[in-house]
């Protein structure tokens, strides 16, 4: 038998980029389907029950029960993921207590990186990260890949370390999405769009069946995504920005030859094409012309004592307390005029190829992913042998007007032929990873024991280029491509179970990993001029120029016991590494610039990140499975925290200054939180989701010159890291009503209030966002062939901080 699914949305939206400000989006959905029904009327169904269906998560690599799993974790179903409208990680997030995703930074707001945090550990900067990403128990090298997958089966997050079963970068925690499997004993299909406001469309399209009836299946799946931006560049007329575009595609095969074997490749490509990001900026100082007229008002309200480069006491005008909106709309230069063109051709100093490249202002990137999972089930020893290969490579190119704002009248102190105006700053970031991972592991599972055995390799390899300013563009180069890194991770990992009583479980588990970090010369050599980190030498480009091994050993111990057969409580303790990394771009200062720097405490070997994590829990189920509850606090002590130690060295020999970029070992901060969420049946037809985190941070130590020169603030001690929400809290409450008028039929409402606080703009905590919060509104028709639906949203969203003048 063969189903084809059919849906058809409108829509009509108004998304707030960095500004708070308040937008509303209402859709009309039409869908047709025939068996099995289109998840929209899945998630009816679910919420018309007078009980909860289990839910089965893979936290330890093995199907388990959630409420009988010793980890925090939250999971949304296919079910859950199409009820609630979640499209994007920004949306997994909103949804998801304790999580949320940053993607700015440096003065940039677009779509080349995003940043996970999960629990308030926060990056030191936007190409480091503290959790990470799964495909199906395969590492994923870009956050921004997980947005694309289409129709998944389910998204887990867990939180806390994941070491011993997930490995490299699971600090904080992990994000793992499991896709769909094809189809093996009939063929189906979907096709769903969205027509609306500001250009937007997205339209889907999945087809999948038996190749081989009940061996070999496939999917295969379709998308295309793009949306005018939000906002009209107030320097260019009939120009938006925030500009976005999708195309993404996938397929799954699925072999099944025996009942013993299984194997599934899934396989993604994503490309995104960009136009000019939507931000702008909130000045701390008043800017006048040159006739005397304010260009830029100041928005600032308290003064700050702060230090220059040169040590000398300064005030800084500033901003205090919570963000005000910025006054008129954004703008940015962004003509493609003579001297942009002329450099995004040349191909010097560039990292990706030109006809690659982004060709104007905007951003332009590309995705591939690939993964094999095979399961070998030794027949009549309930031993499964598991492989896990994965590969990943990505890259994107993206030029921005760097200082968020459009004016030509300025006069550029720094000008020369062909340099721009003051207020005309072109940035160029771009950036290569590629890697390729390996996993073996054998589980047992008979009676009273459960082990897990296995190994993993992980080769990850990452260059970037950047660059930019008001000068000579055209003229000279000013992009810079920076040497390549390389890890190469070895880790042997295990996990023990057994059940003492009826009621009481130990687990132990844990990871021996080989972490093997290598630095190598940029493309256009190196010469060294200060023996305080390398020899005086000249190195060829792309030589190694420095490597270090570092050895941890990552355990974790549970103990679990069933207070009723409907009850767990647990309790853990756990260590983390987050690994360590090179600092190596100011060794091509001058000799001065480097011994200063030597002298600030400045290496080019960054030491891991550590972290305690102590954990106690409750799952269970009440009144006949109508209730589904877990609670869970935790205490961690993050220990040598990389921090970004960016500074300003004078060299009197050049009569100029010279920007030193690194990161080091400068902090300690303990965590603390209290994570909830219940699940609920209240009547029939009538279900409550209720979640919500308290994820607390205090600062015992900290270094961090750059926030010193700005804000003068040089103890941190008891202030709370930035970029992440204390509070964060999402409720849900839908009514299912069954029809008379047609067999299996229901009509539905469903509405949603996420909050999530505001956020420091750095360690200082001085300067915070708005709170964020939103509400959505749904009302759906659902029958066996047709579900229809009509929905609004609500928002206030928070700017995104990240740069005060």
């Amino acid at each position: 038998m063969a189903n084809f699914n059919m849906r058809m949305r409108t829509a009509t939206s108004l998304l707030a980029l960095l500004i708070a400000g308040a937008t509303s989006s209402a859709y009309a959905q039409i869908s047709t389907a025939a068996t099995p029904p289109a998840p929209q009327a899945a998630a009816a169904d679910t919420a018309g029950a007078d009980e909860l269906t289990e839910i089965v998560v893979t936290a330890r690599k093995t199907g388990e029960d959630i409420l009988k799993t010793p980890v925090a974790v939250s999971a949304l179903t296919a079910e859950d993921i199409a009820a609630r409208g979640i499209v994007s990680v920004q949306d997994i997030s909103a949804f998801t207590p304790g999580m949320k995703v940053v993607n700015s930074s440096a003065g940039r707001n677009d779509r080349s990186f995003q940043q996970v945090i999960i629990r308030g550990f926060t990056p030191s900067n936007a190409l480091s990260q503290t959790t990470s990403i799964f495909l199906d128990g395969v590492p994923v090298s870009s956050a921004t890949a997980i947005s694309n997958v289409t129709d998944p089966e389910r998204v887990e997050v867990l939180k806390g370390p994941q070491s011993a079963y997930f490995g490299r970068q699971t600090f904080a925690g992990a994000v793992n999405v499991i896709t769909r499997d094809p189809n093996t004993d009939d063929w189906g299909g979907s096709i769903s769009g969205m027509l609306g406001t500001r250009n937007n469309r997205d339209f889907q399209a999945e087809l999948s069946g038996p190749i081989v009836s009940d061996k070999l299946g496939i999917r295969v799946e379709a998308r295309e995504f793009a949306k005018d931006g939000s906002y009209t560049n107030a320097g260019v007329p009939g120009q938006t920005l925030g500009d976005q575009e999708t195309r993404s595609g996938s397929v799954a095969l699925k072999f099944t030859p025996s009942e013993h074997f299984t194997a599934k490749f899934y396989g993604m490509i994503t490309a995104d094409d960009d136009g000019p990001s939507a931000q702008g900026l909130i000045s701390a100082y008043t800017i006048t012309g040159a006739s005397g007229n304010v260009v830029v008002p100041s928005q600032s309200n308290c003064t700050l004592n702060g230090v220059t480069a040169l040590g000398v006491a300064v005030k800084n005008a500033y901003i205090c307390g919570t963000a005000p909106k910025l006054i008129g709309s954004p703008s940015a230069n962004t003509a493609n005029d003579a001297f942009i063109k002329t450099f995004l051709a040349n191909p010097t100093s560039r990292l990706i190829d030109p006809g690659d490249g982004v060709q104007g202002y905007g951003l332009v990137s590309q995705y591939y992913h690939l993964h094999l999972a095979m399961d070998y089930e030794v027949p009549e020893t309930n031993l499964v042998i598991s492989s896990l290969t994965g590969y990943n490579h990505e890259y994107y190119s993206e030029l921005a007007d760097l200082d968020n704002y459009y004016d030509t009248t300025q006069t550029n102190p720094y000008g020369g032929t062909g340099s721009r105006s003051y207020f005309d700053y072109p940035y160029l970031v771009e950036r290569k990873n590629e890697d390729v991972s390996q996993e073996l592991r054998a589980t047992y599972n008979q009676g009273p024991f459960r082990g897990t055995l296995g190994a993993s390799f992980l080769d990850a390899k990452s260059q970037n280029a950047l660059g930019g300013g008001n000068g000579a563009l055209g003229v000279t180069s000013f992009s810079t491509i920076n040497g390549m890194t390389r890890s190469k991770t070895v880790g042997v990992f295990y996990g023990l179970s057994y059940q003492l009583t009826d009621a009481l479980t130990v687990s132990v588990d844990g990871r021996y990993q080989v972490d093997h970090l290598y630095a190598y010369a940029p493309p256009s050599g190196l010469t060294v001029k200060s023996n305080a980190f390398l020899p005086i030498d000249t190195y060829a480009g792309g030589a190694q120029i420095a490597s270090h091994e570092y050895q941890s050993f990552l355990p974790r111990a549970i103990i679990q016991y069933d207070v009723t057969p409907d009850t767990m409580v647990y309790a853990s303790y756990s260590e983390g590494v987050n690994p360590g990394a090179f600092n190596t771009a100011f060794l091509s200062g001058t000799a001065l610039v480097q011994q200063t720097a030597a002298a600030n405490g400045y290496k080019i070997e960054v030491e891991p990140e550590q972290i305690d994590n102590y954990e106690i829990g409750i799952k269970g189920k009440l009144f006949d499975n109508r209730v589904r509850y877990t609670i869970d606090a935790y205490r961690a002590v993050w220990k040598n925290q990389i921090n970004n130690a960016a500074m300003l060295i004078f060299d009197p020999s050049t009569g100029s200054s010279q920007s030193v970029n690194a990161t080091l070992n400068a902090g300690r901060v303990k965590m603390t939180g209290v994570e909830g969420d219940i699940t609920a049946v209240l009547a029939h037809g009538l279900q409550l989701n209720v979640s919500g985190a308290i994820n607390d941070s205090y600062i015992e130590k900290l270094v961090s010159p750059s926030v010193t020169q700005m804000t003068g603030v040089t103890d941190f001690t008891g202030k709370e890291d930035p970029l992440t929400s204390k509070y964060s809290a999402a409720i849900g409450l839908q009514y299912t009503h069954d029809l008379d008028l047609i067999a299996g039929s229901s009509a539905y409402v469903r509405g949603d209030f996420t909050y999530k606080s505001g956020v420091w703009s750095d360690a200082a905590n001085i300067l915070r966002s708005p709170d964020l919060t939103n509400v959505n509104l749904r009302l759906g028709l659902n029958t066996k062939t047709i579900s229809a639906e009509f929905f609004r949203d609500q928002l206030v969203r928070q700017p995104q901080l990240y740069e005060c003048h």
